[in-house]
């Protein structure tokens, strides 16, 4: 999300120039690549860009064939194989193939209107993209992307009956599996293949505290271009220290964070009874990470005084709390600490276990 952001920003500040543009997407991906299928880069014609499709191997050469994209204003797929020696790209030691779809940015483009919508609320977004086509064909040309409407379902200004049924099939496995992934259409002679994108919403981090230890979490959240919430008593923390925070809320005030189940929630009142309340309310929300700051026999204490006033997690709802919490890293100082928890929180949401890579057998990223 923080990438489309920062291309559309980069979009709104030279649109007035009238330069021309284009968008070069990563749209499917074979064996190791630095980027998933989904990474963009926005290129102007006079070289201005912003995003990224590798680790900085291809920018150049995607620069270059975006440039001329613009100039014939025609799409085209580039496929890249970092695994020959003769290929640009080589240099990264990737071992995989990359296919990259450069889309001119027309008058009549919708895709950054599109981007528009997926960073203007919390909701799942689907993009539907033609990558591969046999034949020309007015209403699916290369490069064109529908956006699904969730409340009508359906493919917006989709004109072809054939392939809006087929992609709103196949749309409804994505937004069940929660995964990306390339379909191919075949029908009448007409063979495409169409790259259905899911955009997550934001990240957002509710911490419960307002102590010193709490900025190197707003340091790092504003970083990784987080939401954030933060309830407390904010006349103990510096103005200036607040700056990148979404929502404040007052300890004893009535209104709350918003929770759903892209929140991570962050207990460190570092007061046991301020902490005892909170969980007891925040168990009952959607959230898959409840972290709770502080050894383990402060939890064992709270669990047993829950139960003693006939409170009893369910299994379910223990698995959600994390405590002690963070990854072990001998992490000792608050900074560290937000290291450890924020690498615990991205392995909860994305469904990893942590630990070192050299020890994984297999390839990093998982296979479509």
């Amino acid at each position: 999300m923080k990438e489309i952001k920062s291309i559309l920003q980069l979009y709104n500040s030279l649109k007035a120039s009238g330069e021309k543009c284009a968008i070069a997407q990563v749209v499917r991906v074979e064996e190791s690549s630095y980027r998933r299928e989904g990474a963009r880069m926005l290129v102007f014609e006079s070289g201005v860009f912003e995003g990224g499709i590798s680790g900085g191997c291809l920018e150049g050469d995607a620069l270059q064939r975006s440039q001329i994209a613009i100039l014939k204003q025609q799409p085209s797929i580039v496929t890249y194989d970092t695994s020959k020696e003769n290929e640009i790209g080589v240099g990264l030691g990737c071992n995989g193939v990359i296919d990259v779809l450069i889309s001119p940015i027309s008058e009549n483009s919708t895709t950054l209107e599109m981007l528009q919508k997926c960073v203007s609320d919390r909701g799942e977004h689907i993009i539907a993209t033609v990558t591969a086509l046999n034949k020309e064909i007015d209403a699916i040309p290369l490069g064109r992307s529908f956006y699904y409407d969730k409340d009508s379902a359906s493919l917006e200004d989709c004109q072809h009956d054939g392939l809006r049924n087929f992609l709103q099939d196949k749309i409804r496995d994505v937004l069940e599996k929660k995964k990306s992934k390339t379909y191919h259409f075949e029908e009448e002679g007409v063979n495409a293949s169409v790259f259905i994108e899911l955009i997550p919403p934001q990240f957002h981090l509710a911490i419960y505290g307002d102590n010193y230890d709490v900025y190197p979490m707003l340091e790092m959240a504003n970083l990784m271009d987080w939401d954030v919430s933060l309830v407390g008593n904010v006349q103990k923390l510096k103005k200036e220290k607040l700056q990148s925070v979404k929502n404040i809320y007052l300890k004893d005030g009535e209104a709350r964070p918003e929770i759903d189940h892209r929140t991570a929630i962050i207990l460190m009142a570092h007061d046991y009874k301020t902490d005892y309340a909170n969980l007891q309310q925040l168990i009952k929300t959607p959230s898959p990470y409840i972290a709770s700051l502080g050894p383990r026999k402060r939890f064992d204490k709270m669990i047993g005084e829950f139960k003693a006033n006939g409170v009893e997690f369910s299994n379910e709802e223990l698995h959600r709390i994390y405590a002690p919490c963070g990854l072990e890293i001998g992490a000792n100082t608050p900074e560290e600490i937000a290291m450890s928890l924020f690498s615990e929180i991205l392995g909860v949401f994305s469904g990893k276990a942590g630990g070192m890579l050299r020890e994984k057998s297999g390839p990093i990223h998982e296979r479509n």
